[in-house]
């Protein structure tokens, strides 16, 4: 069976240490031992992990502010694309070359710690990398992403009215732009710097979306396995103009097998000790459901069911009492920390719809291997995605539900296996379910964002797959392969190879990271107003004028626009779908209904 549990150095699978004086070697020194005493500690090397990580995303963005580049030309946003990447060169190359060295060098449970430390700081420089980026993007404007207009627009208002001293706005997560507030007005003053606040939250968050991934999959997986899920999420998932959003999602998933794992060892431990780790657990979430709370929605369905079904049901009554007293715990402390929200959906929800379109929503809703926003440029539902190979499905697809088919078929008794598979499949169900009534209803209730936890559950189950299939055939190797009479302390397969190709397959993932961090960069990228694509974000906030009145040094305005100090109001409900990036001409067959301006026929 798959392990999934954390690695730990010196455990079963490390070679052994070798003493000092068993062979007529010197004697350790007092100091020495001490450090070796304090690594053998599991709360050390977490905390190491842990601090590796995050100082090596805060740091390289640090890095990335000496990047003096004028980011609103495509010169100057080449070659700070290209410095960058160097820096990460000389960052992640040396940390690579002692992963190597270790790995065909020394011993192996030093390997093993090199290992966990720099797949640690790989995660932390994947989305460094990305942080990174927002900083040339935005040389020279205190502004965040999105300026004025959009989102962005939205949080600043939301953060206002904080400090104005109105409640919660609406249904929206409060976390983020609570914080917003808070550091508004700390650092620039109060009402009139929240959209400073955003432009420092856009890169501080983004850069902690590594860590965070990494940290959380280590719950469940060792270090390469969880490197291998952590880095191509946040780097494939990471929106800098809203990074709270995403890594919920990255961060939940792993959580939520982590709580029905300890779920299922209720039994065995004390009900002091079970009430601890419930309401743990239930600070975590209640926490992450402020700071976003929209996954939840697509996670609840299938997670829900699973939870029924793992239920020690008929293990015996104190089994099963303590198993409700863990489930009890979560959910009292989540539901305590998470009240005003919910009690806003409660009393609001039904008032506030979704009815804003965009180009996933005019496409395929069984297509889930990409999306595009509403900045989508000249793309059209009819010339995006395009059509793969076999059946529509492109060779990625396919190669990754040959992936998911391993983790279902090899590795289903594993408790992420079953959460994952279950997450897939209760989204996918809502997905379809909002989107079947969209037409009656006139609400399009965000189902695109199905999209993205369905293409993360695929991920996982892939990766799992592969993990799964490695393991068997390991094991498989060592009882077929076995020599008649060998001793069976020696592997067939040594472990020195194994190690060997690990370290191999981190180099890989890191090469992969510098590449995907880079092209996700680019995406932000500052665009004029007329390409209508991701980087018209960053442009915008090169023509607002600073706090001193005059514009960004690089504003490719001359009169720049004033800062505005709006509160939060809801938006009245026009009652019918508004179809972006849909001409007034193509209302009638998109939207099913005239355009809200007078179109050039009328």
């Amino acid at each position: 069976m798959t392990n999934l549990a954390p690695e730990a150095v010196g455990e079963a699978d490390s070679a052994p240490a070798r003493s000092g004086t068993a062979k007529g070697g010197p004697a350790p020194s007092p100091s020495s031992s001490r450090v070796r005493a304090w690594m053998a500690k599991r709360w050390v090397l977490i905390l190491a992990e842990a601090l590796v990580s995050v100082v090596a995303a805060l740091g390289y963005t640090l890095l990335c502010s000496r990047i003096g580049v004028n980011p609103l030309n495509r010169i100057g946003q080449v070659s700070g694309l290209a410095k960058m990447q160097e820096y990460a060169a000389l960052v992640g190359l040396p940390l690579l070359a002692v992963l190597l060295y270790t790995a065909y060098r020394g011993r192996l449970a030093r390997h093993q710690l090199v290992k966990r430390m720099v797949c640690a700081a790989l995660a932390g420089l994947s989305t460094g990398v990305v942080a990174g980026g927002v900083v040339v993007a935005l040389n020279g404007t205190p502004w965040p992403l999105g300026g004025q207009e959009g989102d962005p627009s939205v949080l600043v208002e939301m953060a206002n009215s904080f400090l104005a001293g109105e409640s919660m706005s609406g249904i929206y997560p409060p976390g983020f732009p609570g914080l917003m507030a808070v550091w508004a007005k700390l650092r620039y003053g109060g009402l009139g710097g929240n959209g400073f606040a955003l432009h420092d939250f856009q890169i501080f968050f983004s850069a902690l979306v590594g860590p965070m991934a990494y940290l959380s999959w280590r719950l469940l997986l060792r270090p390469f396995w969880a490197l291998l899920i952590a880095v191509p999420a946040s780097v494939l998932f990471l929106d800098p103009i809203r990074p709270y959003s995403h890594v919920v999602m990255i961060v939940l998933l792993p959580l939520l097998g982590y709580c029905l794992l300890e779920l299922r060892k209720a039994g065995a431990r004390s009900v002091k000790s079970v009430l601890l780790r419930g309401a743990g657990m239930g600070v975590i979430f209640g926490v992450l459901f402020l700071w976003y709370s929209g996954w939840y929605v697509w996670a609840a369905p299938g997670v829900g069911l699973l939870f029924l079904f793992l239920f020690p049901w008929r293990a015996g009554a104190p089994v099963v009492k303590r198993a409700a007293a863990y489930v009890g715990a979560v959910l009292v402390t989540a539901g305590a920390i998470g009240a005003p929200l919910l009690y806003q959906m409660a009393r609001l929800g039904a008032q506030t719809p979704d009815r804003y379109a965009y180009l996933t929503v005019y496409v395929d809703p069984a297509y889930v291997m990409g999306w595009s926003s509403d900045r989508s440029g000249k793309l059209t539902y009819q010339d995006w995605p395009v059509s793969g190979e076999m059946a529509g499905q492109s060779g990625f697809t396919l190669l990754l539900l040959l992936g998911v088919g391993l983790g279902v078929g090899l590795g289903l008794r594993h408790i992420m296996v079953r959460t994952a598979a279950a997450t897939l499949a209760g989204a996918w169900l809502a997905r379809f379910w909002f989107a079947s009534n969209m037409a009656q209803e006139k609400a399009v209730q965000l189902f695109p964002r199905t999209t993205w936890i369905i293409m993360y559950c695929l991920m996982i189950l892939c990766v799992l797959g592969m993990m799964a299939l490695v393991q068997r055939s390991s094991g498989w190797a060592e009882r077929t392969l076995r020599p008649a009479g060998a001793d069976p302390a020696v592997r067939v397969v040594p472990r020195r190879v194994v190690q060997q190709l690990s370290a191999g397959m981190v180099c890989a993932v890191a090469l992969f990271a510098t590449m995907g961090a880079s092209w996700s960069v680019n995406r932000y990228m500052p665009t004029p107003e007329s390409t209508n694509t991701m980087g018209l974000d960053a442009w915008r906030a090169h023509e607002i004028k600073k706090a001193n009145g005059q514009c960004p040094r690089f504003s490719p305005v001359k009169n720049c626009a004033e800062p505005k100090v709006k509160l939060w109001k809801q938006q009245k409900d026009e009652g019918g779908i508004f179809c972006a990036g849909i001409s007034a001409e193509e209302w009638l067959t998109v939207c099913g209904r005239k355009p809200p301006w007078k179109a050039p026929w009328e």
